[in-house]
């Protein structure tokens, strides 16, 4: 199993912070009613933060024409939005929520070439919130595939993120389904796409990154 390189320092802080609890616990109770709830939460605590922080191996089905999504979750908005920061004109959005238990490792959503990042700094307010879009601290990147189409899409933050990693530079090719980034902890993709593309989820749907098909552009 992978974990995302900008997660070791993380996961090193888990390892060491149940160990300072356990060894003591260990040491000096003798009651199994205390011990063993304790081996058993921290243990589960140690194991779900690791597959948090993984990056998953999986089968991409997204193209230059084929957006796949950019991170596992539930489709939380689809819906006619202005994209005001770089593209300036009406599009798609398609949202997905990622929640504590879901892969936080983001992957390029399309094949392509990167024309626009920005990171900017904000609130935390809870990601599924319609505000979080704008008022989050956020990143935003564009790509534009080798036919001419634009995908715009950020990284928001949510109430417990406070880190979001993204490799987005201008100049960048891209890959879709090759990872991109991860947010650590609750957090949001907003995908912003052409008002012609053919949108293949709705409100409700499950996300994989990489092998769900957003749209058709």
């Amino acid at each position: 199993m992978k974990i995302d390189k900008n997660s070791y320092g993380t996961l090193a802080l888990v390892y060491l912070g149940s160990a300072a609890v356990l060894i003591p616990v260990w040491i000096f109770s003798k009651n199994p009613w205390v011990l063993w709830p304790v081996t058993i939460v921290l243990g589960w605590f140690c194991i779900w933060q690791t597959r948090f922080f993984r990056v998953p191996v999986r089968r991409p089905v997204g193209s230059s024409t084929v957006v796949s999504s950019v991170a596992d979750g539930e489709v939380v908005i689809v819906q006619k939005m202005y994209e005001k920061e770089f593209l300036k004109r009406d599009c798609i959005m398609v949202s997905v929520y990622m929640n504590f238990f879901d892969v936080h490792s983001n992957f390029w959503p399309v094949t392509g070439e990167v024309t626009y990042y920005q990171y900017h700094p904000g609130k935390h307010l809870m990601a599924f919130k319609p505000k979080a879009s704008e008022d989050n601290e956020h990143t935003c990147t564009a790509i534009r595939t080798p036919e001419g189409r634009d995908v715009f899409f950020k990284q928001l933050a949510g109430t417990f993120a406070r880190r979001i990693v993204c490799y987005a530079k201008p100049g960048l090719k891209t890959e879709a389904g090759a990872q991109c980034g991860i947010i650590k902890f609750g957090s949001r993709i907003d995908m912003y796409l052409p008002l012609d593309a053919n949108i293949r989820v709705k409100v409700g749907d499950y996300t994989r990154a990489c092998e769900t098909v957003i749209a058709e552009i």
